[in-house]
């Protein structure tokens, strides 16, 4: 039986396929690489995007992924064995690991999660409202259960959060290395130290909740700047004082008293809270800060 012509080009296909930089591709790379090299394999101009990648699935090294994410399904493939690090990170253009994704990777916790959260940063900024805060409706906002986002697919037993964040110019995102759960070490966007600790202030409930939060203070302790930190927090402009739950988690984990002036030099205008439905608390007069009786 004589070959089709895609038969034929199969292997200059796999050779320019093996070539590529990246070995995660979105469809409408695979149509310009098809559109591309069609002369040049000599394929039928009846060849449609849709038979190329079936006939790579059934024939190469081309696997495809699909994310049913509820606000947006997401869909890549993979040209050969790629870390599952690697195929989520490339979903959407300018993704990274956060919260407690971060944390496992800085060396945060000494839990194994079960769930990841990337971050996508919108294109718009977000701008504090701070003329507007006002002590009563803190107190209204921390008595309600905080938000969750339900952007979230479950995939071989684990939950893949895919977040949106505010524009921060990827403020403390960095490239390093991490180890998959195949034991795979690649590279991965992802925030650093700083950064992390500050999301985890921010949204406990993704990083392990508020005890999680303390440890990750704690085994930060010799690899924390504090002076990076200060700056950082200031960019990001929250409407809430989340430096009076940095302070207190910072003094907690036994942190000199020079870092905490660091702290103490931001203005403490109103009483917070170490999160969302505390119910029995305790009050921190030094950080105005209410915190879980017991804790």
């Amino acid at each position: 039986m004589a070959r089709s012509r895609i038969q034929i080009a199969k292997t200059d296909i796999v050779a320019h396929f093996d070539g590529l930089p990246r070995h995660v591709l979105k469809l409408k790379e695979i149509r310009a690489i098809l559109a591309e090299q069609r002369g040049f394999w000599r394929l039928a101009q009846s060849t449609t995007s849709a038979q190329f990648i079936d006939f790579l699935e059934k024939h190469s090294k081309l696997k495809h992924y699909e994310f049913a994410f509820p606000q947006r399904q997401e869909k890549c493939y993979a040209w050969a064995e790629v870390p599952l690090l690697t195929i989520l990170l490339n979903l959407k253009k300018g993704l990274h690991f956060s919260h407690y994704t971060a944390m496992r990777m800085n060396g945060l916790t000494e839990q194994v999660p079960t769930s990841f959260y990337l971050t996508d940063e919108r294109t718009t900024s977000y701008t504090a409202e701070r003329d507007t805060l006002s002590q009563s409706a803190i107190d209204q906002a921390f008595k309600l259960p905080a938000r969750v986002s339900s952007n979230w697919v479950e995939y071989k037993n684990q939950k893949i959060y895919l977040l949106n964040g505010a524009d921060t110019g990827h403020l403390g995102v960095v490239v390093q290395q991490a180890t998959d759960d195949d034991g795979k070490q690649t590279p991965v966007r992802v925030t650093n130290i700083e950064r992390t600790l500050i999301d985890a202030t921010v949204k406990p409930m993704y990083a392990g909740g508020v005890f999680e939060v303390a440890k990750a203070f704690a085994l930060a302790s010799d690899r924390l700047s504090v002076n990076k930190l200060i700056p950082m927090l200031k960019k990001l402009n929250f409407a809430y004082p989340y430096h009076q739950a940095i302070g207190y988690y910072l003094e907690r984990a036994g942190y000199k008293s020079s870092q905490l002036d660091l702290v103490r030099r931001l203005p403490m205008e109103h009483d917070f809270y170490l999160t969302h439905e505390i119910g029995e608390t305790q009050y921190e007069p030094s950080w105005r800060l209410f915190v879980p009786n017991g804790f």
